[in-house]
């Protein structure tokens, strides 16, 4: 019998269960090629229940004689009701065809060609719900480096899964499992890991900041759609419906993309998410969004900056080819309505760079008045990298957003001491740690609920940009707020380690290359190995 797990806060105790079970099942695949298996059965799972739970309910109405829309005594017609597809999609639910349902498929686990089968399932759900789902299932059951024995006891493992009998209910379980899986394999996969995945602390953060209620909502590097789930979030928790914002977004990769379609698919939102390089390639040129949110990837070498030079995103400079970070900054701005607010994560080094023309492209953004606040985040909240990073918030009207004029005014905030520990590496930020970060940014916004600002020592204060030029322009927050040179240049050497490491492992990573191709190339003539 499935599990039907509680929808209390937190993790759902049934997902850690699941999830081990599942990477036992694993073997030699490489996590990043199992998360799309188990990820694409998840979403198989929940909306082949989701047709029976409305099958269930059709049936019921066809058998009640007080109901005249649906009763029939004929059997014949009764089929029909049952597999018109009609009643399902009218309903918000996916029509699954016979062979694609899940008693199906859980029937044949055990067969030797059960990855074809799951494929075929699949395929047949993109063909039958083309408008939401074209080409976003991975149908790489076949195919994938895993054994029949394995794959069958793990849709058996899947199978376990009981999302309930409310609607409501079933969507909150799967998407906070979906989530919960995700986390756990962009933990598994370290470094990689980060690049389709922004930890839920930080999402939230984020909305809980730029307070996206309506509009447009756009996130050029969206990854799995999580910026976009927290703020369909908040307006629901504010009482309105996701349907209030716009969703557009932006992924380069394909299988990335791909959960990101099916996790907004999950929790019933409906967007526009297109696949590309948003820097070499922007697919939403002419948008200009009432909220940018974003989570990009950080310190880009060789990106492609000649292949886009004189693009007119580049309004404060060209941005350098050895670090995207500011053609990211710069293509968030460029995308904000004239009343938009964007908020973005980015690696520290974007606060004080002053190489290849950096530090002039900052200082223009400064001068143009559009920097609304500056947050230092803690080290070891990321996947990606051990070292802290930190969130832009940038405003293109400070004069007219808020119930102030902070026109000449930036807000900094110190978070780098906040945080609590969730495992040996990494940490979260706790629900009131986040409201205090946002409440101060609320405040100094003028907002009346959100009380009076006022600057305190070592956390928040708002500077003046005479004050930010005198500094040249660098914007660590602890420079403002009292926290000690020291600590920002122990921060600062954290980050430019780092970044010696990285390029250390891409240049090991070359020598091994290059040695393997000497090697097979003396093969070849008989004198190697």
């Amino acid at each position: 019998m499935p599990t039907t797990p509680s929808t209390n806060g937190g993790d759902l105790p049934f997902a850690t269960t699941l999830f081990e079970t599942a990477i036992k099942l694993r073997g030699s695949v490489e996590s990043a090629e199992y998360k799309h298996l188990v990820l694409g059965l998840l979403f198989l799972k929940y909306i082949s229940d989701s047709f029976e739970r409305r099958r269930a309910v059709l049936e019921e109405a066809t058998r009640d004689p007080a109901n005249e829309d649906y009763f029939t005594e004929d059997t014949a017609e009764r089929a029909g009701i049952l597999e018109d597809r009609d009643e399902y999609i009218s309903e918000n639910v996916f029509w699954v065809p016979g062979e694609a349902r899940w008693d199906a498929l859980l029937a044949a686990a055990s067969l030797p060609d059960i990855g074809e089968r799951l494929d075929k399932a699949l395929d047949a759900i993109e063909r039958d719900n083309p408008e939401q789902l074209r080409g976003v299932l991975p149908k790489i059951y076949a195919r994938a480096p895993i054994q029949p024995a394995k794959l069958g006891s793990l849709v058996e493992t899947i199978a376990k899964i009981g999302f309930g009998d409310d609607p409501d209910q079933a969507r909150d379980v799967l998407g906070r499992t979906y989530e919960y899986f995700i986390r756990e394999f962009a933990r598994a996969e370290g470094h990689r890991g980060g690049e389709f995945y922004t930890p839920r602390s930080v999402t939230r953060l984020l909305v809980e900041m730029l307070e996206p209620l309506e509009g447009r909502v756009l996130d050029p590097a969206c990854g799995s759609g999580g910026l976009f789930i927290q703020s369909a979030e908040f307006v629901k928790a504010h009482g309105g419906r996701p349907r209030q914002i716009s969703i557009l977004g932006q992924e380069n990769n394909q299988a990335t993309w791909r959960i990101a379609k099916m996790n907004l698919a999950i929790h019933g939102i409906s967007g526009e998410v297109k696949l590309g390089d948003s820097l070499l390639n922007d697919l939403f040129p002419g948008v200009r969004a009432d909220f940018v949110l974003a989570n990009p990837p950080f310190n880009m070498r060789q990106w492609g900056a000649a292949s886009v030079a004189g693009d007119a995103r580049w309004t404060y400079g060209e941005p350098p080819d050895r670090n995207a970070n500011y053609a990211w900054i710069q293509h968030f701005i460029h995308h904000l309505a004239p009343n938009g607010r964007a908020g973005f994560v980015m690696a520290n080094g974007s606060l004080t760079s002053n190489t290849n023309g950096e530090g002039a492209i900052r200082r223009r953004i400064a001068e143009a008045g559009f920097l609304g606040c500056v947050v230092a985040l803690p080290p070891q909240l990321f996947f990606t990298t051990p070292i802290p990073v930190c969130l832009w918030f940038v405003d293109r009207d400070k004069a007219s957003n808020g119930e102030r004029d902070r026109r000449g005014e930036t807000l900094f905030i110190d978070a780098r001491q906040m945080g609590r520990k969730i495992s040996r590496t990494q940490i979260e930020l706790t629900p009131d740690e986040i409201a205090r970060i946002a409440g101060s940014y609320r405040a100094w916004c003028g907002q009346k609920e959100a009380g009076e600002y006022a600057d305190v020592a070592g956390f928040c204060k708002a500077v003046m940009l005479a004050e930010i030029a005198e500094a040249g322009y660098a914007l660590t927050p602890g420079r403002y707020v009292g926290t000690s040179v020291d600590e920002e240049d122990e921060q600062a050497f954290e980050e430019r380690i780092a970044e010696l490491v990285a390029q250390i492992r891409e240049d090991f990573a070359e020598n091994e290359r290059l040695t393997a191709e000497v090697r097979r190339a003396l093969g070849a003539v008989k004198y190697g190995p």
